[in-house]
């Protein structure tokens, strides 16, 4: 019996699924994230850039570097593990740490990141991320470490996983850069539960940082989006009262058109992100199963005030800028016909009038002909009365008399021959 034959990437793809393993994180512990992206053509960058610069993190820290071409690295460095992973757009790194400071949030954790290192980023920060992870006490500690830390206004919190951990942030920056996040945990939780959520916490803030990107877009092309809908619109009004030509409209729709396809070709890679960064803060947010603490706000109340409006607009900017472009191909199309139907009637009237002019020709030719026959007529006569002079003397007639005998049949044959030629030229 043969053996199978697996597909050549079979493993390959079955083990992309536990490729990336959730970090194990006991309380207390630290974890200091952030997220480099390339500003112009992230998803087309040179990706080896990117582990030149994960490599030379290691180094320097003498940790072995990770395969060729790998996308994802988990490995210790030091005293901390470091957790490297790209993505279509950007490259993260997390540092995990034993222990918390005794000062919250201390911007030390990121003290394994050397600043030089930070600089040399083939790439900017979309974001950077504190996560500082504790026991949970009493609720009365955990309120006033929460009123303490994070600003009330936009603070949100939540039990999460069936009361394993609480999870509270404000999603603002703090005067050194960071966002920060506080992680409450239960004493039942395991390690890589903790993990799990520490992961989600950082995927949501850098997912909802990328897709407000597209947001960001939106509000740049606003003011050109509105001057296109207005010379949009005046042209259309212009189609309807017919205050100018149509060939001169007909170029300024195709125009507008040219300039509405552009934008969307710049921004079409940028919405479809969007909606797929979007989708997935939506799903790590239900993944977490929030449940309300002390009749706070949760993280998907925090998005469905903060975020979707956002988002919403993005959304609506899209549907604009489609809706434009296809009223700007109808008005071109309608335009197109009514050009095409005035080149129609004008073309008509040319036929017409050179319908006439070869009527005219025509009879001008006719004229012409006849002209024609009398002149080769009086030559043939003359030819013919040279051959007929020497028959003066035998027959007794006079030159007169035989140039005169032979004139009506050289006109006639000359007629029949010029009518022959004629009718078989307009064959």
């Amino acid at each position: 019996m043969s053996p199978v034959q697996d597909h050549p990437l079979r493993y390959q793809l079955a083990n992309e699924l536990h490729a990336r393993p959730f970090p194990s994180m006991q309380a207390p512990s630290t974890a200091a994230y952030v997220a480099f992206k390339q500003a112009e053509m992230a998803a087309n960058r040179d990706r080896n850039a990117d582990l030149e610069h994960l490599h030379k993190l290691l180094d320097r820290h003498g940790a072995q570097h990770p395969q060729p071409g790998a996308t994802h690295y988990y490995g210790q460095i030091g005293k901390h593990w470091l957790k490297w992973e790209q993505h279509t757009e950007f490259v993260t790194y997390t540092i995990f740490s034993e222990g918390v400071e005794e000062r919250p949030f201390d911007p030390r954790a990121f003290d394994p990141f050397p600043q030089d290192w930070l600089e040399e980023a083939p790439g900017q920060r979309v974001t950077s991320i504190l996560v500082r992870v504790e026991q949970r006490g009493a609720e009365g500690e955990v309120q006033t470490r929460l009123r303490e830390w994070f600003v009330p206004e936009s603070l949100a919190v939540s039990s999460v996983l069936e009361d394993a951990a609480i999870m509270a942030g404000d999603f603002r920056i703090d005067q050194h850069g960071h966002m920060r996040f506080a992680l409450f945990a239960s004493p039942s939780t395991g390690e890589h539960r903790m993990g799990r959520i520490v992961q989600r916490l950082c995927e949501i803030e850098t997912y909802k940082s990328m897709s407000m990107l597209g947001f960001a877009r939106v509000r740049s092309m606003g003011a050109q989006l509105g001057a296109l809908d207005t010379r949009l619109t005046e042209l259309v009004e212009s189609m309807s009262v017919g205050t100018s030509k149509a060939e001169d409209t007909l170029d300024a729709l195709l125009e507008i058109s040219a300039e509405l396809e552009t934008l969307s070709a710049q921004s079409s890679f940028r919405f479809g992100a969007t909606w797929a960064y979007e989708a997935i803060v939506t799903e790590r947010i239900a993944a977490l199963r929030e449940e309300r603490f002390h009749g706070r706000q949760t993280f998907r109340e925090f998005m469905v005030r903060r975020y979707q409006p956002a988002m919403r607009t993005v959304r609506s900017a899209q549907d604009r800028l489609d809706a434009m472009s296809a009223r700007g191909v109808r008005a071109a199309n309608l335009l197109r016909t009514r050009v095409d139907v005035e080149r129609s009637a004008q073309n008509q009237n040319l036929l017409e009038s050179m319908d006439k002019r070869a009527d005219l020709q025509l009879r001008l030719q006719r004229t012409v002909e006849g002209l024609s026959v009398v002149a080769i007529s009086y030559y043939a006569v003359s030819l013919a009365s040279y051959l007929l002079y020497p028959l003066e003397a035998p027959t007794g007639f006079s030159k007169g008399l035989l140039t005169a005998l032979i004139t009506v049949p050289v006109v006639v044959l000359v007629w029949a021959s010029v009518r022959r030629l004629r009718r078989a030229v307009e064959k």
